[in-house]
């Protein structure tokens, strides 16, 4: 039996940017990686969802072309004090990966929330403009 090579897609996505970042099982070693901001010229359409599918097809297509079978899929959000949800590249990314010819194994959200209490940045006297 052919042992199958499966990765992991790390998915950061924001308002801002949305970044598809391929690793090994483990998550030490980088396959491919690609940002919304690679894929477009204009910096307002970073974080929407036609660059941020661009950018996950090139990563899933260099991904597939170094060996790779699967992924698990990993989706962030900024989070802390920060919005909690993922931005709006995030869907059409898992769906580009989807259709690039890769499995997709689990699909779970690390997304850091905060248990207590985070202080926001600014300083004691807020952000002086």
């Amino acid at each position: 039996m052919i042992e199958e090579k499966w990765g992991i897609a790390h998915i950061y996505s924001s308002f801002n940017n949305t970044i598809v970042h391929i690793t090994d099982i483990t998550g030490a070693e980088t396959i491919s990686r690609c940002s919304g901001g690679i894929m477009t010229d204009k910096d307002r359409l970073q974080g929407s969802p036609f660059p941020a599918m661009l950018a996950a097809k090139k990563a899933s297509a260099e991904a597939l072309e170094k060996g790779l079978k699967g992924v698990h899929v990993k989706v962030r959000a900024p989070g802390g004090i920060k919005q909690k949800q993922p931005g709006q590249g995030a869907q059409p990314a898992i769906r580009a990966l989807a259709r690039s010819g890769l499995k997709l194994g689990k699909i779970e959200d690390i997304t850091p929330v905060p248990h207590d209490h985070m202080r926001k940045k600014g300083g004691r006297r807020g952000r002086r403009v």
